[in-house]
C-alpha cells in the first residue's frame, strides 16, 4: 500500500533535510516503521498516513543531530602552510563535482529548489506537499497535525516568499 509513496516520502525527506544520504536513511527508516506499525494502521490515506510517518523521522533526524552537535566540538579549521594552496585543505562537497549536479545547479530547476530550501521549515513544508506531491489540504494538514486554515495561510505565504526570492533573485524589482 505504501510502496507507491516512496517518491513522495524521498522528496519530502529531501526537500526537510536538505541532504540527499540522510533522505535515503530517513525514508528508510520511515519504511521500516511503517512496517512495523501497519497493524495499527486504521485506513484511510496510506500516502498521508506514510508522509506523516517521516515527517516524524525527519524530526527525530534532527533532533539527533542538534544534540549531537552540541556534546561534540567542531574542528579546528587547518591554517595553510607557506607554498600550499588554501584551496586543497577545503573539504570537497562530493555532489559538487558531478557533471549532472553541475548542470542542475546551473539551471532554472536548481535555482528554484535552492529556493525552496532557504524557506523557513514549515513554509517548505507545507509547499512541497502541495505542489510537489500533490496532495489535499486536508491532507497536510492531517500530517502536519495543524489545523486547514495554518495549512492555507503557510503556503499562501510560502508561495509568496519564493516569488518574491525569485524575483530578487533575476534581478526583477516588481512585484
Amino acid at each position: 500500500m505504501v510502496l507507491p509513496h516512496l517518491d513522495a516520502a524521498y522528496n519530502l525527506a529531501r526537500f526537510l533535510t536538505r541532504d540527499a544520504d540522510a533522505a535515503d536513511d530517513i525514508v528508510q527508516d520511515a519504511f521500516l516503521r511503517a512496517f512495523r506499525a501497519f497493524d495499527g494502521f486504521r485506513g484511510g490515506d496510506p500516502r498521508a498516513w506514510l508522509l506523516a510517518i517521516v515527517r516524524n523521522c525527519v524530526r527525530s533526524w534532527a533532533s539527533e543531530r542538534a544534540r549531537i552537535r552540541a556534546i561534540t566540538e567542531p574542528l579546528a579549521t587547518p591554517q595553510p602552510e607557506e607554498g600550499t594552496d588554501a584551496e586543497v585543505l577545503e573539504l570537497a562537497d562530493a555532489d559538487l563535482g558531478t557533471p549532472e549536479t553541475a548542470l542542475l545547479r546551473a539551471s532554472e530547476a536548481g535555482l528554484i529548489r535552492r529556493l525552496i530550501e532557504a524557506l523557513p521549515e514549515a513554509f517548505r513544508e507545507v509547499l512541497v506537499l502541495r505542489e510537489f506531491d500533490d496532495l489535499s489540504y486536508r491532507q497536510i494538514a492531517d500530517i502536519t497535525a495543524t489545523p486547514i486554515g495554518t495549512v492555507m495561510s503557510r503556503l499562501a505565504r510560502a508561495r509568496q516568499m519564493l516569488g518574491t526570492a525569485w524575483r530578487r533573485q533575476c534581478g526583477e524589482d516588481r512585484p
